[in-house]
Parts: structure tokens; C-alpha cells; sequence
């Protein structure tokens, strides 16, 4: 089977990695988005396990199509019987970038009208629409005549991994998160730290990883779930495969934050995992947090003063970067950011410039290697 695995601008060569550390065949890089095969079970394995991914489509038909009839005939001639029946629900999502279809709505409304006309012609009666909460997910992609047609296996985005109880301001999105943190090529060997760690999506994150804790354990339902193919066997099998890989304990975690209800927030996400007890968290600002001895890694995103407003941002920048000269000799630090005055008065070199995007806004993913008063750490720092 082929599938489609989309997730954000910047993060494709680490979903690609991901799938082929699962053992994904045929894995292709693509614009915010992987293509790769695998056998049935891979509808389910790639929505449990995948941390980068947003979703996980699967391609069942392609057509040319320049104008209205020749869409609606093109989705018509899918046997849709094959997927849902009169007492199903259906909801459609268009992606256009064509100099034919102007409007993104107007193509599913189209898409929709040819799926429930050619069941009610079959069956006498027309499944309804459910945007909440359909039976069949249902995307329809047009690139200037290309359009393509597939089903969305995951239903809500793969960000919501069911853990998230509360938010702060600004909370980064999980699949970022993770993205970053397979971005920064965390060993899993030394301790992590996120300094400003918010509500805690990158520390909690970061132990789910460690310990190979599946991404989606905590999240109760998928659209594949109710299809009429859905396999119950095989669905038990593939997250008794994925639990029995599981670790028990992981190198030291740590999540700081200077507000106390971050740390309060942060706690109750954490509390609905099993993994919560390998975080430390810690009610400090950078300058004064705990720092655990020898190497490790830092991976934080501070406020960009977008979305959280903050007073004087290049000096909280200039905090940020000498407070990680002076206090974490031996780390690797990787700091997102989009803010470009407060990049600059970080007033250190990095080694390495990742274009990201959080939410709509461009960010810089930065490494920094932290050394003891010369370089002599270079080779011995984190990879």
C-alpha cells in the first residue's frame, strides 16, 4: 500500500527518518509531506507510532481535471461503496494550488456532491456530512490539472496525543516538538533540559521518546477506526508490538520555567502519561536553574514577543546567550525562535540554522556548541 504522511515545513527529513527506522519501503521526501509503503498493518502503525507526522492519508485514485464536470466525474467514478455505506458520514477537505479551481470550498463541496449522488443513486439514500466527527475523512488535492483523492486514516491532526489536559500561552505544537528534538539528534544517553519549558510538550515529549513510549498511547480514538476494513486483531497486535518495545527508565529530564503555573500546567499534562516520573520540573528562570553535571542537551523555544508579548526581547535574548556561555559548558543548545532582533543579541555563533515555521510564524531552529573556555569539548559534545 502507498500512504502519505503530512506533516510540517522543515520536518520532512526527520518524519522520512522516523519511517525508515520503522521500516517503511520506498520513504520520499516531499513538500511538507513523506510518501513511503508497508503493508496494511502500516495504516495503524504509522498513526501510533509516527511523532512528526500530522496525518496519514492513503492515495486511492488520481485524475486530470480542468474545470467542475470533469472533477465531479472524476471523484464519481470511485466505487465509494467500498468505503461507506448510506448510514455513514463523510466530511471533505480540499487543498487547491491550481490555476483552474479558485476555492478550496467549492472543490469539496463538488467532491462531496459526487460521493453521496452516486450512493443515493445506488442505494436510494445519501450519507450525511459530519464535520466533526466522520465515518470516511475524505481529502482531495488539486496541483494545477492533477487532482487526487484519499482517505484520512488519522482523523483529528496526530498533535493531539491526548495528554495535553491544559495550556499556557503560546504552547508549541507536539509534532514540532518532536520534530525538534529528532532535529537536534538527541542520543537519549545524556540529560535533557528545556529551560523555559511552558507547559511542557518538549520535556514530556522528550521522555515518551526515550523511552519508546508509542506517540498516539494516550489517545483514544483514529478515523481508520471506524471503517468498514477496520481490523480489531490486527489492531491489538500492532500496539501489543509497539507497548512490548517500551523502556522503562531514560537519562535525567528536565523542564524549568520562571512562572509557577507553568510548571503547574506542565505537571498536570505530565500526570496523564506513565512517564511523568522521569521529568524533573522546576519552578526557576535559565539563570538560575538546576544544570545537571558533564554533557547534555538543551533543546527551548522563548518568547518571540508574538503571540506572548514581552518587554525588552533583545535583553532577554542577551540574558539567553550568556547564561548558556558561562552556566553549560559541555552542552549542545538548540533554541527556536522568531524573533530576528532577539537571534542576533543572543550574541553567539551558531553552528547550525534550521528553517522552521510555529504556527504561521518563520522561525530559526539554532544550534550552539557550548564549550569550557576553548573548543577542546568540540569533539566530545553532543551529536
Amino acid at each position: 500500500m502507498q500512504f502519505i504522511a503530512k506533516t510540517f515545513q522543515g520536518l520532512e527529513s526527520a518524519l522520512a527518518g522516523e519511517l525508515r527506522d520503522l521500516g517503511a519501503t520506498a520513504v520520499e521526501e516531499l513538500t511538507r509531506a513523506v510518501s513511503f509503503e508497508g503493508g496494511r498493518e502500516w495504516v495503524y502503525r504509522a498513526n501510533l507510532e509516527l511523532r512528526t507526522a500530522l496525518r496519514i492519508l492513503i492515495p486511492i485514485h488520481s485524475f486530470t481535471c480542468t474545470n467542475e464536470k470533469e472533477l465531479y466525474e472524476g471523484v464519481r467514478a470511485i466505487e465509494w461503496r467500498n468505503y461507506l455505506s448510506p448510514d455513514d458520514t463523510l466530511a471533505v477537505e480540499a487543498v487547491v494550488n491550481s490555476t483552474f479551481f479558485n476555492h478550496s470550498r467549492y472543490v469539496a463541496l463538488k467532491t462531496k456532491d459526487a460521493i453521496v449522488d452516486q450512493l443515493r443513486d445506488q442505494f436510494g439514500q445519501r450519507p450525511n456530512v459530519d464535520l466533526k466527527s466522520p465515518t470516511l475523512p475524505v481529502q482531495v488535492h488539486i496541483r494545477e490539472n492533477q487532482c487526487s483523492v484519499l482517505l484520512d486514516s488519522s482523523g483529528e491532526p496526530l498533535f493531539k496525543r491526548g495528554y495535553r489536559i491544559e495550556t499556557g500561552p503560546a504552547p508549541l505544537n507536539e509534532v514540532l516538538a518532536a520534530g525538534m528534538l529528532k532535529l537536534a539528534g538527541w542520543p537519549m544517553d545524556v540529560p535533557f533540559l528545556d529551560p523555559m519549558c511552558g507547559s511542557g510538550t518538549l520535556p514530556i515529549e522528550a521522555a515518551l521518546m526515550a523511552t519508546h513510549t508509542p506517540s498516539q498511547w494516550y489517545r483514544e480514538h483514529f478515523a481508520f477506526q471506524k471503517w468498514k476494513d477496520f481490523d480489531q486483531a490486527l489492531w491489538k497486535e500492532v500496539k501489543n508490538e509497539a507497548w512490548a518495545n517500551k523502556e522503562k527508565e531514560a537519562a535525567p529530564i528536565f523542564g524549568s520555567d520562571i512562572h509557577p503555573n507553568a510548571i503547574r500546567i506542565a505537571q498536570v499534562n505530565a500526570a496523564h502519561t506513565d512517564i511523568q516520573h522521569l521529568i524533573r520540573w522546576e519552578h526557576a528562570p535559565l539563570e538560575r536553574c538546576a544544570v545537571p553535571e558533564g554533557k547534555g542537551l538543551m533543546v527551548f523555544n522563548p518568547p518571540y514577543n508574538e503571540r506572548m508579548p514581552v518587554e525588552e526581547i533583545e535583553e532577554l535574548y542577551q540574558m539567553i546567550g550568556s547564561s548558556l556561555k558561562h552556566r553549560f559548558p559541555g552542552y549542545q543548545a538548540w533554541v527556536l525562535t522568531g524573533n530576528e532582533k532577539g537571534m542576533h543579541a543572543i550574541g553567539l555563533r551558531p553552528s547550525r540554522r534550521i528553517a522552521l515555521f510555529n504556527g504561521a510564524i518563520p522561525c530559526k531552529f539554532l544550534k550552539f556548541e557550548l564549550y569550557d573556555g576553548s573548543k577542546k569539548f568540540k569533539k566530545e559534545a553532543v551529536d
